[in-house]
């Protein structure tokens, strides 16, 4: 069996793509989704994960990954009131097991979850996507979270909930003395909760890394680079504690080899990002198409490392270039991505007829 194709969908009246669209994409048999009006904390009730499968099913696609059932600050701040917050994640797992959901992807980020200073940043190609500007980030979070939401148009993105920054100097005061070890020891805590049930249920969770892998802001950042992948998976040892890997979050630091991560611990990769960069040599990088040539991230690489362990997880296209006029979520648009899944499909099925 190959590869399981992904789409990020963020559901009906939140996302500007039909699934009559998305399933015209060859090869798309599981829709990568969400509760994206729920808090991090809150539990993601029976109906309302009834009311996505009532809409998935028409097509025909599965709902086996679910992409994020975000962990509540109280939980990486290690407070008294974390172990509440965790029971709810345990009956939100025990809830999406009931409709075959098999991977939950998630992040242990301090605040902030992925960080742009450009969500249409122009390219020479005359398509825009997302751009990071190394200068931009210095001392000043609540300009960058005001520019990100004031860009969204009203459309959600986990991890920058309007809510929760509207709170961000009290956020960044109760993590103030969140150490990079005493954000691990909390990781660890939540993760020997979960996974009894994890085994109980059959879903592995799957922390994504951090995007970019270096602090910001003063906080710090744990899933950056391979030693501390390494570390992760040794300090909960399960086969059900897995990884989200994701080429563009580690590539950003272009010193992280991709694919030689994917080749170290393909067994514990339970879901993939595919995304290309292009760096610049004073540290900017820009998103850009997934062709191999068009970046520095070694798609081809990454593709073959996985076709050769034989990987038969999910895997999806990551953040796409807005193109052909298409106004969509930043990084989300529909053309970019199918294009990114032909080439992904290009690379795989011609791995398979013409071997190494």
């Amino acid at each position: 069996m190959p590869m399981q194709m992904g789409f990020r969908w963020y559901g009906e009246g939140n996302d500007t793509i039909p699934l009559a669209y998305i399933r015209q994409i060859p090869g798309v048999s599981t829709i990568v989704w969400a509760l994206h009006d729920k808090q991090p904390g809150e539990v993601w009730e029976i109906d309302e994960i009834q009311k996505v499968k009532d809409q998935l099913d028409p097509y025909g696609f599965n709902m086996d990954v679910v992409e994020s059932v975000n962990v509540h600050d109280d939980i990486k701040i290690g407070l008294p009131t974390r172990d509440a917050y965790i029971d709810n994640y345990i009956q939100t797992i025990r809830n999406l097991a009931k409709f075959g959901v098999k991977v939950i992807c998630y992040n242990f980020m301090p605040i902030f979850d992925w960080t742009r200073t450009d969500l249409f940043h122009p390219l020479p190609d005359g398509s825009t996507a997302l751009f990071y500007e190394k200068g931009m980030i210095q001392d000043d979070p609540k300009a960058m979270a005001d520019y990100i939401l004031s860009n969204l148009d009203g459309q959600t993105f986990p991890g920058w909930e309007p809510e929760r920054m509207a709170r961000l100097d009290e956020l960044f005061e109760a993590y103030k003395d969140v150490t990079k070890e005493k954000l691990w020891e909390n990781l660890k805590y939540f993760l020997e909760r979960l996974m009894p049930v994890c085994h109980e249920t059959d879903i592995k969770m799957a922390i994504h890394q951090d995007d970019p892998p270096w602090d910001i802001f003063g906080l710090p950042r744990l899933l950056v680079d391979e030693p501390s992948i390494d570390r992760f998976l040794r300090m909960v040892d399960d086969p059900f504690n897995c990884l989200t890997l994701c080429s563009g979050s580690l590539n950003a630091n272009p010193e992280n080899n991709v694919a030689s991560i994917v080749r170290k611990h393909c067994d514990r990769i339970a879901f993939a990002h595919v995304r290309n960069l292009h760096h610049y040599e004073n540290g900017d990088f820009t998103e850009a198409s997934h062709r191999d040539c068009d970046g520095e991230t070694g798609i081809l690489d990454i593709v073959k490392a996985y076709h050769d362990c034989g990987y038969e997880g999910y895997i999806r296209p990551d953040h796409g270039r807005h193109i052909f006029g298409e106004k969509c979520r930043p990084g989300y648009g529909l053309y970019d991505r199918a294009l990114g899944i032909m080439y992904l499909w290009g690379i795989w099925d011609s791995l398979d007829k013409f071997g190494k």
